[in-house]
């Protein structure tokens, strides 16, 4: 039974692999794939689970498939680095099963340290790959995607970007089939022992199978021409297809669903049946680098851009030789609105006290990456998962006594279970003379709430373990360990303060659940208010950046509203109470008293 339904990529995805069989999924969170989890794991009869990091999950799912079943890795695209080690050794040893890769890759960095275009992966890896163009093709490729890796024995890559994730369209959802139990423990060492002896005879095999992926992809139905006018022809892939489509319609085009490898005859015929070739794709010139490698002409990068998502309005003005004559488009004048913690964000009160403190801050990949910003200007580098301590260990052993005090490395709870506890064991081993601070909401907050193993509940709602932040820093060699709430703002302070002055490693807890994390968190305080009678007008209560907070003028409010109380006071500040969560931050930074607690 056929249903017609409103999917996102990402969702799309997920119904795909279920009613394939697919019943193993691992992978870590990270926008644009994060809902591709969430929404399998929803599924009856599947397992599904969050990872420590990429690496780690596709290394279950490797197990998994080694086991006989179907199993999915999803990660976004800088995930794939993490996962890289795994990943270029299975394309050696294959699987019993079948194995799919999700990378999800992220053009104009919506939520991304990068741009990397995960096609090279493939090729590198000598993986093939295919790139849905919407959510129907998402769903129907994830099913080509696990045939293809059971009849050539090999894992799979399936790119989607932000755009496809995202964007919802029609499909065509069916019931799943019926899932026969293919598991048991195979013993063939020379297949999956990958020692020299043996890896070099698999290197054979790869490339074997990647000729007959060559020839499979000159008969793959989702490799598409469609001839049209045959002054231009148009070679694309994934999301730039309808682009292109929109605003050249009569072009001929050869949409490839499989961009790894390309099927070279018939890249060869299109080109012939066309006066101009034209490539299409965003980011790297992966497509074009290849075709011109095969003697074609095309016109590629030397006229559409290398960076960001494309759209119909950029692929029309890179190619159309007359443009059409129009009314210009004047967009309406928006405010900016930059991105900002949430009103009464535990990150908030420590990266105040770090840039009160100017200590140089090695951040990481989380919420708390915008403390650089003014006004809090808190933190100074954010590199990737797991960088900050081991860049603030490596600085303060460059600087020596010069850094004394002066080196902190910042990181969340999520990210050090990530990759923080190598480098914190690192910086222990090697006696680091820094502190590290650990950033703790108590969960995986900028990609959604969703849990790890420091929180107690595993993706689908299991209760379990929870790791012991203090017990595993002792553990791995950190002797001084401190908890402090971030909501408390002189304890903050003399806690840095004075770890800042001790000699050897120690690790600060900042423990706050996120505001949002009703789970752990639990119910909003009463908000704050402004009494105009105590307010001075000095401006501190600003410099926490906190959204509830404004200024209003003296100037733009009723003379009978004013309440002067300093001699050059030109103002008072306001807080929101639709905004304002209660947290007392900004209270105790009023050297007046005037924030105060109730409604007027």
């Amino acid at each position: 039974m056929k249903n017609r339904t409103l999917m996102s990529g990402n969702e799309a995805i997920a119904r795909g692999a279920y009613e394939c069989g697919v019943r193993f999924a691992s992978g870590y969170p990270g926008t644009p794939s994060t809902e591709i989890m969430e929404s399998f794991a929803r599924y009856d009869g599947v397992y599904a689970e969050w990872c420590p990091n990429e690496k780690v999950g596709l290394e279950c799912a490797i197990g998994a498939a080694l086991a006989g079943t179907k199993a999915m890795a999803v990660m976004k695209h800088v995930g794939v680095n993490v996962a890289a080690d795994p990943l270029f050794t299975v394309s050696y040893t294959g699987t019993n099963g079948a194995l799919v890769i999700i990378t999800a890759d992220d053009p104009s960095l919506h939520s991304s340290q990068n741009e990397q275009d995960n096609r090279n992966y493939a090729k590198f890896a000598k993986i093939p790959m295919l790139e849905p163009a919407d959510s129907a093709e998402a769903y129907a490729f994830i099913k080509i995607a696990f045939a293809l890796s059971a009849q050539f024995d090999t894992p799979v890559f399936l790119r989607t970007t932000t755009r496809v994730s995202h964007s919802k369209s029609i499909v065509e959802i069916a019931d799943p089939v019926p899932v026969e139990d293919t598991t048991q423990v195979r013993f063939n060492a020379p297949k999956y022992v990958m020692v020299p002896a043996m890896a070099r005879l698999r290197r054979i095999e790869v490339e074997k199978r990647m000729q007959a992926l060559k020839a499979f992809a000159e008969t793959f139905e989702e490799n598409r021409v469609e001839i049209n006018r045959t002054d231009v022809g148009v070679i694309t892939a994934g999301i730039p297809y309808h682009y292109a489509k929109d605003v050249f319609p009569d072009y001929s085009y050869l949409k490839l669903g499989m961009v790894h490898p390309l099927p070279e005859k018939t890249i060869r015929d299109f080109a012939s049946r066309v006066d101009r070739l034209v490539v299409i794709e965003e980011l790297d010139p992966f497509l074009e680098e290849q075709i011109r490698a095969l003697g074609i002409p095309v016109t590629g990068k030397d006229a559409l851009p290398y960076t960001n998502e494309f759209d119909p309005g950029v692929i029309e003005r890179a190619l159309r030789t007359a443009p059409r004559e129009e009314s210009p488009y004047v967009p309406p004048a928006v405010p900016p609105r930059p991105p900002n913690l949430c009103p009464g964000c535990p990150h908030r009160g420590l990266f105040y006290v770090l840039g009160k403190l100017k200590v140089f801050a090695a951040g990481d990949i989380g919420c708390y990456t915008l403390s650089f910003m003014k006004p809090l200007e808190g933190l100074h580098a954010c590199i990737c998962m797991g960088a900050s301590i081991g860049m603030a260990h490596g600085m303060s052993k460059a600087l020596g006594e010069k850094g004394k005090g002066k080196v902190v490395g910042v990181i969340g709870d999520s990210t050090f279970i990530h990759s923080g506890i190598t480098p914190l064991l690192n910086a222990a081993y090697n006696r680091s003379d820094c502190v590290f601070i650990i950033c703790d909401n108590r969960t995986t907050a900028m990609t959604g709430m969703q849990e790890h193993p420091a929180t107690g509940f595993t993706l689908q709602g299991q209760p379990a373990k929870t790791l012991d932040f203090e017990r595993l820093a002792e553990a791995l060699g950190i002797d001084q360990v401190r908890v402090i709430d971030p909501y408390d703002i002189r304890q903050t302070r003399a806690v840095i303060r004075e770890e800042l002055d001790r000699s050897g490693p120690s690790l600060v807890i900042s423990r706050r659940a996120c505001v949002l994390f009703r789970r752990a968190a639990g119910p909003p305080q009463k908000p704050l208010r402004v009494d105009p009678g105590k307010c001075i007008g000095c401006r501190s209560c600003l410099g926490l950046g906190c959204p509830p907070i404004s200024w209003r003028k003296f100037s733009d409010q009723a003379p009978d509203r004013i309440v002067r109380n300093a001699k050059k006071q030109e103002g008072n500040a306001v807080i929101d109470p639709q905004l304002c969560n209660g947290c007392t931050v900004c209270q105790q930074l009023c050297k007046a008293g005037a924030i105060v607690a109730g409604e007027e």
